[in-house]
């Protein structure tokens, strides 16, 4: 990426780095090639519409949270399988869902009884979350198999709502319980699986074992992650897929953003910038984390430490604290890196901060504007 030309554009804004998505989809497609699963893409993650004719070489379909995201799947990713989940369907929704989704996941037996046969006699694929009950995570936020969870059914209620009625009506299982993890919480969770559920696995089509894997990160166990779809797929004669958002946009965005002030508070230098935590990437406060920044260091490492915060009047709306090798100065141009999934899907209109814009930087050079907003953004999403 040419830094000279993405330092001129105006901030805040995003930047999707083509070159790194089609490397993420190389290895995800690898893995498809030499397990026959099939890789999803959650749109949740990310939906920038604009690059999916970038990955459609590389992925299989997409996974949807609901309508919006089903019909934007089938409308981008022209013969490619659409999969939906919700924890329920609303009743005006689901006749229209039928349109867009191949397959349709539910999350209870109530709902398998209101809408399964509606979607089977529709041609779809039809499927049930189950809730393994098995914790992997240290994030309460993003753990489904939490106590109390309300997302997936249990053993239990399985065994006393399915009826053989509704079981007959499924074509496949579907968990979801990792979030930016490597193989073993999966190898331990699918242990479970099986323990819990193996009976039933050989009379279904598909089994999808969700999103969180963090298939192209550096450190990831791809041969063993192969080892343990060939297994499911050779062990119970089911085709094997996968969504995550994150493995197919991994370091593949930025947030570039400009200094705008640098006050003293006691023993703590601040960098007051024109990017916020809070609108443009929520997950840094409700995980909470603090994204790599380029070319600096965590607190400490490096020369000069700062607090790197926002305009808005939320206290709590700090990106965290990074060290330089430089004193900052107004006007200095900062980049958070990693930013492409969970940002641009998630990002809001608070305080009325502006909503970033969307560049992307090419293979070939250049750089796409792919979209801009204005007071008119903010304004119409509040009144007529």
């Amino acid at each position: 990426m040419n830094w000279n030309e993405l330092n001129k554009l105006p901030t805040p804004c995003y930047v999707i780095d083509e070159e790194k998505i089609i490397a993420n989809g190389i290895i995800l497609k690898a893995v498809q090639d030499n397990t026959g699963a099939k890789i999803l893409l959650a749109q949740k993650a990310f939906s920038c519409y604009d690059l999916y004719p970038v990955m459609e070489p590389y992925l299989a379909g997409t996974e949807a949270s609901g309508l919006y995201e089903a019909r934007l799947g089938y409308e981008y990713l022209e013969n490619k399988e659409v999969h939906v989940f919700s924890a329920a369907y609303k009743a005006e929704d689901f006749e229209e869902i039928l349109k867009y989704a191949d397959h349709i996941v539910f999350n209870s037996p109530r709902q398998v009884e209101l809408y399964g046969a509606k979607a089977k006699a529709a041609g779809k694929s039809v499927g049930l979350r189950i809730n393994p009950e098995c914790s992997t995570q240290k994030h309460a936020i993003y753990d489904p198999c939490a106590p109390g969870s309300r997302l997936g059914t249990t053993k239990a209620q399985w065994d006393e709502h399915m009826t053989q009625e509704l079981i007959n009506l499924l074509d496949g299982l579907h968990f979801h319980t990792l979030c930016e993890q490597g193989l073993a919480p999966l190898e331990t969770t699918f242990k479970v699986v099986e323990e819990k559920w193996s009976k039933y696995l050989p009379n279904l089509k598909w089994i999808n074992m969700g999103g969180g894997h963090y298939i192209t990160h550096k450190d990831y166990d791809v041969p063993a992650l192969e080892n343990l779809l060939n297994y499911i797929r050779t062990t119970y004669d089911l085709q094997v897929y996968m969504e995550p958002g994150e493995a197919f946009v991994l370091n593949a965005g930025y947030i570039l953003t400009t200094v705008l002030d640098l006050p003293v508070n006691g023993d703590t230098n601040i960098c007051l910038v024109d990017a916020s935590a809070s609108c443009h990437m929520p997950d840094v406060i409700e995980e909470p984390y603090s994204p790599p920044m380029v070319n600096a260091g965590k607190a400490g490492e490096k020369t000069y430490t700062y607090r790197i915060g926002s305009q808005t009047c939320l206290a709590g709306d700090v990106v965290g604290d990074y060290s330089f090798d430089h004193k900052l100065v107004e006007g200095e141009r900062l980049a958070f890196a990693d930013m492409a999934y969970y940002t641009m899907c998630k990002n809001n209109t608070f305080n009325g901060m502006p909503l970033p814009s969307i560049y992307v930087a090419h293979t070939n050079g250049d750089i796409e504007l792919l979209k801009s907003f204005g007071y008119e953004d903010f304004k119409y999403r509040l009144g007529k």
